[in-house]
């Protein structure tokens, strides 16, 4: 469905913006009126990216491929100053990089605990600390989180604690950036029907997600893409805050 948000002229960087989520970010920014700078992570994503880039050319737009592993902060930094040569000015960021891990606490190892928050906690951080150095001003920061934050479940202490950092980030952003105007947001949305949500559950634990939200369903990539638009164009006035569209699957 056609989405009724302008960003006609606008700027558009998503990080792990070639499939899933990103992907649909990409492809519905490209149709809304923006120039997209559309990152992945691997070289096995590359024919991912490249159909999404062709999207994005076919809505009208101009779009870039970028790569880099945005653990790395000086990869971040490269990442925005690459999307400005392309493009030119940023005006709004999208960070939906995540690594999910469903394991024990007992079984977890060091070396999974230092991945898991580098991809979920570090690379946000750096995601947001450099677009508040480049963002236009009046520009939009928007990272996906995970409606997690707000479960009491066993398994993912790796995943929700890793995530759970990116709401005090984003308070902090959003007052530091406020007199340019930017607006620092979250979107946490509930388990989603995606390959990163399979490889984790069982069927059974499957079935049990799905029957805690509306419709006795898991959440559509196509629930949250409108939500992400909404908040890169008329939601401006919202800044600081964690959204948690999932259907009912938990609240605070």
């Amino acid at each position: 469905m056609a989405n009724s948000y302008d960003l006609t002229g606008k700027n558009v960087l998503v990080a792990a913006g070639a499939k899933n989520l990103g992907g649909l970010i990409s492809r519905d920014a490209a149709k809304a009126g923006a120039n997209v700078a559309i990152h992945y992570n691997s070289p096995e994503t590359r024919p991912e990216a490249e159909k999404t880039l062709a999207a994005v050319q076919e809505a009208g737009g101009k779009g870039v491929l970028l790569t880099g592993d945005l653990t790395v902060p000086a990869n971040v930094a490269t990442l925005f100053a690459d999307a400005e040569a392309a493009l030119g000015m940023i005006d709004v960021a999208i960070n939906t990089v995540g690594k999910v891990l469903r394991k024990p606490i007992v079984e977890t190892t060091e070396d999974e605990y230092d991945a898991m928050f580098d991809i979920n906690a570090k690379a946000a951080y750096f995601f947001i600390q450099e677009a508040g150095k480049r963002l236009a001003d009046g520009g939009r920061i928007i990272t996906i989180a995970t409606s997690l934050l707000n479960a009491f479940t066993d398994g993912y202490s790796t995943y929700a604690g890793g995530k759970a950092p990116v709401e005090d980030f984003t308070r902090a952003a959003a007052k530091e950036f406020a007199d340019r105007m930017i607006s620092v947001n979250v979107i946490a949305p509930g388990p989603m029907d995606t390959p990163f949500f399979y490889g984790q559950e069982t069927p059974e634990r499957v079935e049990f997600h799905k029957s805690q939200a509306m419709g006795n369903r898991l959440t559509e990539i196509e629930d949250i893409a409108p939500i992400v638009l909404f908040l890169a164009t008329d939601g401006g006035w919202l800044t600081g805050q964690i959204l948690f569209p999932n259907g009912g699957y938990t609240t605070r």
